[in-house]
């Protein structure tokens, strides 16, 4: 396949490099014949992204602080001056004070409480309503979550902000359901990636989970973005306000394999 997206316009909210789940949906995307938009956050971060981008064919890169609205304003606003209408929206953006994703969650701070909330669930609220403003032909939202059901070793008050954006990605879904747009997170569990090597012990979590899972590997960034995809595309047309797990299995069972108790 090589036309799930043509025709459709996604903006990418997330990219940190070429490991980034944000970026292994950008590919795909690109791939199934998608126009893409990147966003980034300062000059460092758009160095990055401007090769990746390039590579897929995207000129249109934007800044866009999510924890500042008139920087998310003025971000939309350039966007708008290239594209009269938008198709979908990737969100993969968390952030949580490294210091505190080990240890215990109740020595969590109010401060990092407060910070991790707003840029790893609010912001999600704060982008799908400027968002929604140019899905005039309807269209799709995606969010990234994980560790929101049960306790993850070091994962802390980010599992809690994700069980936040996961009862948003409902919410959403029921509010903007009506205008023809569809709400939904993908679940994939452990990677490798930036924002994962900042947890305490997640090299511990990775092996554990592919070791146990009943596929017995991690999920792969072609595994998360095609399922990115198929939730963009038209086949996905009656999909909302669902949370897609992509883990290879490990979030039905109990407990390890009998190999590894």
């Amino acid at each position: 396949m090589a036309d799930l997206l043509t025709g459709k316009r996604a903006l990418i909210m997330g990219v940190a490099n070429e490991r980034s789940i944000a970026w292994g949906i950008a590919k795909t995307f690109a791939a199934e014949g998608a126009e893409l938009a990147f966003s980034y956050q300062g000059e460092a971060f758009g160095k990055r992204v401007e090769p990746l981008a390039a590579s897929l064919g995207s000129d249109l890169l934007v800044d866009m602080d999510v924890t500042d609205d008139a920087a998310l304003d003025a971000g939309f606003a350039a966007l708008w001056q290239r594209w009269d209408r938008i198709d979908i929206l990737v969100h993969a953006i968390a952030y949580s004070d490294k210091s505190e994703l080990q240890g215990r969650f109740i020595d969590t701070s109010r401060a990092n409480f407060k910070t991790s909330l707003d840029i790893s669930c609010y912001s999600f609220i704060e982008v799908a309503r400027r968002a929604r403003e140019k899905m005039t032909e309807g269209g799709t939202m995606l969010t990234m979550t994980y560790g929101s059901n049960r306790v993850t070793p070091f994962y802390n008050v980010m599992g809690v902000a994700k069980a936040a954006l996961e009862a948003s990605v409902r919410y959403l879904a029921n509010d903007l359901g009506p205008e023809g747009i569809r709400v939904n997170a993908i679940s994939p569990g452990p990677m490798k990636t930036l924002a994962g090597a900042a947890i305490g012990g997640a090299r511990k979590t990775y092996r554990h989970t592919e070791a146990n899972a009943p596929l017995r590997h991690n999920a792969t960034l072609e595994a998360v973005g095609g399922t990115a995809a198929y939730l963009a595309s038209d086949y996905g047309s009656c999909t909302t306000g669902e949370i897609v797990t992509v883990d290879s299995g490990f979030h039905v069972l109990g407990m390890p394999q009998s190999e590894n108790l």
